[in-house]
């Protein structure tokens, strides 16, 4: 069966869902969803656990069948084509996989083989240098830490130089120097044209990464636009205050939390802040520490996942 071609015009999609459906029993570990990732993308894709992040890139890897919709990797449908669609995709999973019989880079041989790759040492070497797994090559899997088996199943995902990658909680336990070389070498990759998808619970990864978010509830696309739009819907401020005394009830309207003496206030616009401090004056009450803090994705994220209805956002 051909491909599904992409409307006159118009550059094929890296990854292209089309109400796309998966059950387990009773329960809809995604509900007709659909998803359009542009080549050259640096997309994130959000949701808390049981959201259907990892079922759908199951789907979009060939582990798992949807029920029903349709998923194409570069216009690759990855059931009927899925020899091609494997190609064009590398994914890093989120548990620690590995043969414990191999060294690091007889595994990423045997990687090589499996994609009919011959003479690929010298990518290989280089995948393992940006990784600072050059001084492991030589060392059994069993014998590497976590954070170490955690570089190798990168370098897996990326040793047949796939244009689109995937990318599903890659710095979970890892140290902050891999997180930094890991994401300045995935940046060079997007840079080079890579397509990458990322799904991470740090969500300040997702908001400097990431071009445009889609974010996931209960099988659903529950927002998706871009990261800029996403963080400016939420255009409140907040000011935190720690104060010597109790907050003014005049101000209680405006209080978004306390704990003890501080209190966080939300503040719709910038000349709002002289009349809180007018209020305060009048109080009596003395400012003993003051901040004005910008909205992030994460307190995006926090607000979308306690509404009830799904939203299609617009798209960038």
């Amino acid at each position: 069966m051909g491909s599904a071609p992409a409307p006159s015009g118009q550059m094929t999609a890296a990854i292209e869902i089309q109400d796309l459906t998966k059950r387990f029993g009773d329960i809809a570990a995604l509900d007709a969803i659909s998803l359009r990732v542009e080549q050259g993308e640096f997309f994130g894709l959000l949701g808390p656990n049981g959201a259907g992040k990892t079922t759908l890139i199951s789907i979009l890897a060939g582990l798992a069948r949807a029920n029903s919709g349709t998923a194409h990797v570069l216009g690759q449908n990855v059931v009927t084509q899925y020899r091609s669609a494997r190609r064009l995709l590398g994914v890093v999973p989120q548990e620690l996989v590995f043969d414990p019989f191999f060294t690091v880079r007889e595994t990423l041989r045997f990687q090589s083989g499996y994609f009919g790759l011959r003479n690929n040492d010298a990518w290989i070497e280089e995948v393992m240098h940006h990784l600072d797994l050059t001084g492991k090559a030589d060392a059994n899997m069993r014998a590497l830490s976590g954070g170490m088996k955690r570089r190798v199943l990168i370098a897996q995902a990326l040793v047949h130089r796939p244009p689109v990658i995937v990318l599903d909680e890659p710095t979970a336990g890892v140290d902050v120097e891999l997180r930094h070389g890991l994401w300045q070498f995935i940046r060079q990759l997007n840079d080079a044209g890579h397509t990458i998808v990322l799904t991470t619970h740090y969500l300040e990864e997702a908001e400097a990464l990431c071009g445009r978010i889609a974010m996931l509830k209960l099988g659903r696309v529950v927002a998706l636009d871009t990261t800029a739009r996403l963080i400016h819907r939420f255009h409140a401020i907040y000011a935190r205050l720690r104060l010597d005394s109790a907050l003014p009830a005049e101000l209680e309207p405006r209080l978004a939390s306390r704990v003890g003496d501080l209190h966080v206030l939300r503040i719709e616009e910038y000349a709002e802040v002289e009349q809180v401090l007018a209020v305060l004056r009048t109080a009596g009450c003395r400012i003993v520490e003051m901040e004005l803090v910008q909205p992030d994705l994460e307190e995006v994220f926090v607000q979308i996942m306690k509404g009830n209805t799904a939203e299609p956002g617009s798209e960038a």
